[in-house]
């Protein structure tokens, strides 16, 4: 009986070990999900879309709008762009896991001729700074 309990265990053991997930396969899964199932609510956003660097342990994140690109607009997304990043995080569109693994995602708000409204980086800085407000002895960039 002891016997079969060791054997048990280590297939069990192995069985872990093989459904186990690097990093580089759940930037794929994410990016998988992300372009099957996300959406952004908004009323100038026509698409939105992933795309995984697996070497850079990078996800860039494109929201097409209908939007013209001219400062004005540029302007506005400015002050609204990090809480349309909040949203994303609240919504594990950027995951905190991922990003707790070394992850960085880049999210671009485009024009509807893909000039950039608004970007930013997010890393494990910025995520603290979006989800605290600031982070004490840290700069944040400005859009």
């Amino acid at each position: 009986m002891k016997k079969i309990t060791q054997i048990v265990f280590a297939f069990a053991f192995v069985l872990l070990l093989i459904s186990c997930k690097n990093t580089k396969q759940k930037i794929q899964e994410h990016v998988s999900n992300y372009n099957t199932s996300s959406s952004i609510k908004g009323g100038n956003v026509v698409s939105t879309s992933a795309k995984a660097f697996l070497n850079d342990n990078k996800i860039e994140i494109r929201i097409e709008t209908n939007l013209e690109g001219t400062e004005i607009n540029k302007l506005a997304y400015k002050d609204t762009f990090p809480d349309l990043l909040k949203e994303m995080v609240k919504n594990d569109q950027i995951s905190p896991s991922l990003i707790e693994e070394g992850v960085k995602f880049d999210v671009y708000f485009l024009s509807y001729n893909n000039i950039i409204l608004a970007q930013q980086l997010v890393d494990k800085e910025e995520l603290a700074v979006l989800e605290n407000g600031s982070v004490v002895g840290k700069e944040t960039a400005k859009l």
